[in-house]
């Protein structure tokens, strides 16, 4: 396996981030020396979203947003968490280029069910190309069938599915091979049924997979124990196997002798974590959520894990091979432990919440976003706690932004999601926060509000299997090559906290006006090189010939 070498600029990075919290002037100097910072506006109440996610210590975790196309005019639409208040859903009105607007629906839940909601992931479990919603709840989770125009249904009688009555944070969805239907997994926290709850009486977690090839089907649990408080799992293919494992990021406040995991899930046996005689270092830390993406192209995803204190970002090590799953810590290396605010006069640790890598300012290499802010009133950890913004660099390490971008409110921020809302070409950002509003911020470009410069070309790809099951490709990756520099993204369902997207995948293209895109489709197979011209939003389906593009509306 070829791997990243360490670069002194890196270490010397992450040494300032030890030295405490970057002032407002240092930002500025940074500034100077990357590539454009993209800035941030925050727009949620005059975009009309008035939400928030409130509740007592059962809702301290949690506080998701699913962001997908409820309607079918492919502008990425949201379902917000509630906690105690009602889930709410909000239709996308955006206008190309313009500040963003949204219209609140009702979230298609009786009044019993639209609260004690921590969170949503979207996915369409049952083929009929209508996205639905898996909702986790405190108590009984609901699989939400969509029916078009940002409608749905619970529809847990139909597919037999129980919902249970634990109390779930974490979810993950694939379809495995030959499988029609979707594997779904469902991780939960503390068991508050059992004596001496919390302190060490985490629950299972649960698979299902599907009990009919006919129709969507989920009428038997497969418990994965034990349970460590999950807050993040993620189906992966971590050795290129074709063969997906479950990875589950656990919060070590309330377990006893846990770890992270790793599951293997192989369909003939019962599911097995891997343990150390497998090769699985041992990890103990207040898991919160999980973002994968390929840094470095060689087909192993690396895996950034947030945590209250630092950042890790994990790669398989030089001593793992296909059966073994070795991986170490490269955080400290890359300058993302992210273990201090930022900015501020706080210097307690940090305690990060949801992550995702995502291109923001389009240079072509991939940015990390962290969700921040303390669990309640803990005296231990850093009350004002802003979300960081970690810009990828060409020397392979990430600098922090959040400041300069203009993310930096004095919020408790939980889940998140990162799409382009008014699809011009810029990643916006929607973030739930604990006992406060949303946070929804526009990217408006380099520069400041009053000098707004561009960022870099752009490439918004969507891909489709129409007719078959698994329309929207879960499962696959999509490549696109710059020159000679290559990026990729899988489609999948699962990681961050409590929060999942779908839609269009967005590369950043840097300077280049041009760019080739193939598929690798979820059974292996790879599509034709497609040549695209930048800032498009490019359409595929499988066996095209040729990429359609899509244009979006100029009114409503």
């Amino acid at each position: 396996m070829t791997r990243m070498i360490t670069n002194p600029r890196a270490h010397l990075v992450a040494a300032l981030f030890l030295l405490g919290a970057t002032t407002s002037s240092h930002s500025q100097e940074r500034a100077t020396t990357l590539a454009p910072v993209p800035v941030f506006v925050e727009e949620a109440a005059a975009a009309g979203i008035d939400h928030q996610y409130k509740g007592a210590w059962e809702f301290f975790v949690g506080g998701g947003v699913a962001v997908f196309d409820c309607n079918a005019d492919r502008r990425p639409d949201l379902f917000i968490a509630g906690g105690e208040a009602p889930a709410a859903v909000y239709k996308n009105r955006s206008l190309v280029g313009s500040a963003l607007s949204f219209q609140r629906l009702p979230s298609g839940l009786s009044d019993r069910l639209e609260t004690k909601i921590l969170g949503a992931y979207p996915l369409d479990f049952d083929n009929d190309g209508i996205m639905d919603l898996a909702v986790l709840r405190l108590g009984q989770n609901i699989l939400l069938r969509g029916k078009g125009e940002c409608r749905f249904e619970n529809a847990n009688r139909d597919l037999a599915f129980d919902g249970g009555r634990e109390w779930t944070t974490a979810f993950s969805a694939l379809w495995e091979e030959e499988q029609a239907f979707p594997t779904l997994a469902f991780g939960n926290y503390v068991d508050r049924s059992a004596p001496g709850s919390p302190w060490g009486t985490c629950h299972d977690n649960f698979l299902f997979r599907p009990t009919s090839s006919d129709k969507a089907e989920y009428s038997d649990a497969t418990r994965l124990s034990p349970g460590y408080c999950s807050l993040s799992i993620l189906f992966t293919d971590w050795n290129r196997s074709g063969s997906p494992s479950l990875r589950v990021s656990n919060d070590r406040h309330y377990y006893r002798g846990g770890e992270e995991q790793l599951w293997a899930l192989p369909k003939d046996r019962p599911p097995k974590p891997y343990r150390r005689s497998d090769g699985w270092r041992h990890l103990k830390i207040w898991g919160m959520g999980i973002a994968s993406i390929d840094l470095n192209v060689d087909g192993y995803p690396e895996y950034a894990l947030t945590s209250m204190g630092d950042t890790k970002l994990q790669m398989l090590d030089d001593e793992a091979d296909e059966t073994l799953p070795i991986y170490r810590d490269i955080a400290f290396e890359r300058g993302v432990t992210a273990h201090r605010p930022y900015t501020g006069e706080d210097i307690r640790p940090s305690t990060g919440w949801h992550s995702d890598f995502q291109d923001v300012n389009n240079d072509g290499l991939w940015d990390l976003f962290i969700a921040k802010g303390n669990v309640e009133a803990m005296p231990d950890f850093a009350s004002f706690d802003p979300d960081n913004l970690l810009l990828g660099q060409w020397d392979e390490s990430f600098v922090e932004v959040g400041d300069i971008a203009g993310i930096g409110l004095d919020r408790r921020g939980r889940g998140a999601g990162i799409a382009d809302f008014n699809m011009d070409g810029l990643v916006d950002m929607v973030v739930v926060n604990r006992e406060s509003p949303v946070s929804l911020f526009r990217n408006i470009g380099a520069g400041d509000k009053n000098t707004v410069k561009p960022l870099g070309n752009w490439l918004a790809v969507e891909i489709k299997q129409p007719g078959q099951a698994n329309g929207n490709a879960v499962g696959a990756k999509v490549s696109v090559k710059v020159g000679n520099r290559t990026v990729v993204r899988d489609v999948q369902v699962g990681a961050g906290h409590a929060s999942g997207q779908a839609g269009f995948l967005h590369f950043g293209l840097g300077v280049s006006e041009r760019a080739n895109v193939r598929v690798r489709w979820p059974d292996g197979s790879w599509s034709h090189s497609y040549r695209v011209f930048a800032n498009n939003h490019v359409l595929i389906n499988r066996g095209d010939e040729k990429v359609r593009l899509w244009y979006p509306p100029s009114e409503n």
